[in-house]
């Protein structure tokens, strides 16, 4: 439908079960069309909206680039994805599910390193010793060094995580991490602790707008429609 809402949500795993069933409890209910496989879709009962089922990493791209009216993605991803968030999308509502913590950890044998202010006072004698920066793993890149220049931690060089991060410190491809985490068994298990102020962002799924979308009369009906069914 031309001008329609375009509303991206996950497109596969437990978010996308997870989103279903966040939508179906205030009378959203999410229909594929075409096949079972397709990436398009409807909410019955709504007219002028059309669903793009989406990798949770794209939605951010999504709205950012005004490709989505609307989505649903964790907070993480948005700020990690979108460098001027606050200006490009609006964060209309947390749905109470995709909890997780970005957090800075370090190997629980760092007895005196408790604060990121410990971690920029032993850093130079880190380098000095090891002849190298502190090396910290991370996918979130843009949350990492945004985080640290806060905390006035500079002597540090970021190693991208294509895989599991919290194994990184052990295998010896980092010296810390910045990951995600929801219970802290895994980061423990791995011989990890999270840093006193280490906590950058405490995460969950929001239904997300985007400032930057073509918002025709047909999609701004049909963010009402939607909207309406989230009051309280």
């Amino acid at each position: 439908m031309t001008g329609s809402l375009i509303f991206a949500v996950p497109s596969k795993g437990r978010l996308m079960e997870q989103t279903a069933e966040a939508l179906a409890r205030v009378g959203l209910n999410l229909r594929k069309t075409g096949n079972d496989r397709g990436y398009r879709g409807e909410i019955e009962g709504i007219d002028g909206v059309e669903v793009a089922f989406v990798s949770a990493s794209e939605i951010a791209q999504y709205l950012k680039s005004g490709r989505a009216h609307l989505g649903i993605t964790g907070e993480d991803l948005i700020r990690e994805n979108i460098i001027d968030a606050d200006q490009r999308v609006e964060l209309l509502r947390p749905l109470g599910f995709g909890h997780a913590d970005v957090v800075v950890a370090v190997p629980a044998c760092w007895l005196d390193i408790r604060k990121m202010a410990d971690l920029q006072a032993m850093a130079p004698t880190f380098r000095r010793i090891h002849e190298r920066r502190l090396r910290v793993a991370t996918k979130y890149t843009n949350l990492t060094r945004k985080f640290f220049q806060s905390k006035g931690v500079s002597d540090y060089r970021i190693v991208e995580s294509l895989g599991a991060t919290e194994g990184t410190p052990a295998s010896g491809a980092a010296d810390l991490i910045v990951d995600i985490t929801t219970t802290g068994a895994t980061l423990k298990a791995n011989g990890l602790k999270v840093l006193e102020d280490g906590v950058i962002l405490r995460s969950q799924a929001n239904l997300v707008l985007s400032r930057h979308a073509d918002w025709t009369k047909t999609a701004r009906a049909g963010l009402r429609a939607v909207l309406d069914r989230f009051k309280d």
